[in-house]
């Protein structure tokens, strides 16, 4: 979608959302408890965190957890093939954009969006959690916003996980140095995410998380 396009035809814009909406809720309403996994849509099948995303959304799919991405390539792509070939239900919220994001091929239960809001909600409202692997800006994103969600009470709580230590060492740093430090955020806020570098260690914090609550 063009960004003209978004400034006309308010009206009939209307009602495209409501339907992505209604859609989604529809569909993704049955679907039970699921994970949502984010990560950089550039990542080869040959670099360990594409490994680690298959794997990891496999062990999920046996912790009986459905398997959302966002339908693409790279970690979304390793998402969906781990919860595939795990014989679990894997979901792909695809975006339309100028780029034209193509679903992969491990997608069993598709939804378009041209919405990055609609998208974004069905991603929030259907997740027991999120797990974020490396990425860009649409990775940091999804991670930011599900934090402030939490953190303003929007939404229940639910587990925030970041895999991959050394590639989130910096970020988590500047955090407490300078978030924390100038009380733009409370000490308790930097506790609303986990820090993982194994699939093991990921699904401990689910496990523990929904143990204590």
């Amino acid at each position: 979608m063009h960004i003209e396009d978004f400034k006309s035809a308010d009206t009939w814009r209307v009602f495209r959302i409501m339907a992505e909406f209604i859609e989604g809720f529809e569909i993704l309403s049955r679907v039970g408890k699921a994970v949502s996994i984010f990560g950089s849509s550039r990542v080869k099948p040959n670099d360990k965190y594409y490994k680690m995303a298959e794997e990891l959304a496999a062990m999920l799919v046996k912790e009986s957890y459905a398997i959302i991405s966002g339908g693409g390539p790279g970690i979304m792509e390793a998402a969906n093939k781990g919860a595939f070939k795990a014989g679990g239900k894997s979901i792909g919220l695809n975006i339309e954009i100028p780029a034209e994001q193509k679903p992969n091929k491990f997608v069993k239960t598709l939804l378009n969006f041209r919405y990055f809001f609609c998208r974004k909600v069905m991603f929030v409202k259907y997740a027991s959690a999120y797990v974020v692997f490396p990425g860009g800006y649409g990775t940091m994103d999804e991670f930011f916003e599900a934090l402030t969600l939490i953190q303003t009470k929007r939404i229940k709580s639910f587990p925030v996980i970041l895999v991959g230590g050394e590639y989130w060492k910096e970020l988590v740093e500047w955090i407490n140095r300078e978030l924390v430090k100038r009380k733009y955020i409370s000490q308790k806020d930097k506790n609303l995410f986990h820090i993982v570098d194994t699939s093991q260690e990921a699904i401990k914090v689910i496990r523990d998380f929904y143990k204590q609550n």
